[in-house]
């Protein structure tokens, strides 16, 4: 999902940039909310607690839904042609669904009273402090 959202940024990016009736403001919140939504998933990823994730993953649905209608705005006043929006309305809601649906698996993890599967250790603290 972090890739795709990755790629979705990038995909917005150079559709936004080069837009010359659109004002610098309205294209910087654009390119911002979208550029959210990979940093969220990274952020919750990286605090390895489900229920951190799931409200990282909460906060990268809600920068969609705030770039989905930014999109549809610029296609409503003709900025962006609609057969870009189609492609972007595509592949806006393949990843928002994987969202939902990892959120939604991750949800029914936490009510099983399953905590984040830590598969990984730092070694170097391991070793330093003589953890086992």
């Amino acid at each position: 999902m972090w890739k795709e959202a990755v790629e979705l940024y990038v995909f917005v990016r150079n559709k936004i940039r080069p837009l010359k009736d659109a004002p610098y403001k309205i294209k910087a919140q654009v390119e911002d909310s979208i550029f959210s939504c990979h940093s969220n998933i990274a952020e919750g990823y990286s605090r390895r607690s489900l229920k951190e994730n799931i409200q990282f993953n909460n906060i990268a649905l809600a920068s969609l839904a705030e770039n989905y209608s930014q999109i549809y705005a610029l296609t409503e006043s003709k900025d962006i042609d609609k057969s870009w929006f189609q492609e972007y309305d595509t592949k806006h809601y393949c990843l928002e669904n994987k969202l939902i649906n990892f959120n939604k698996s991750q949800i029914q993890q936490l009510k099983a009273k399953s905590d984040w599967k830590n598969d990984y250790e730092i070694h170097e603290i391991i070793n330093q402090y003589e953890i086992e």
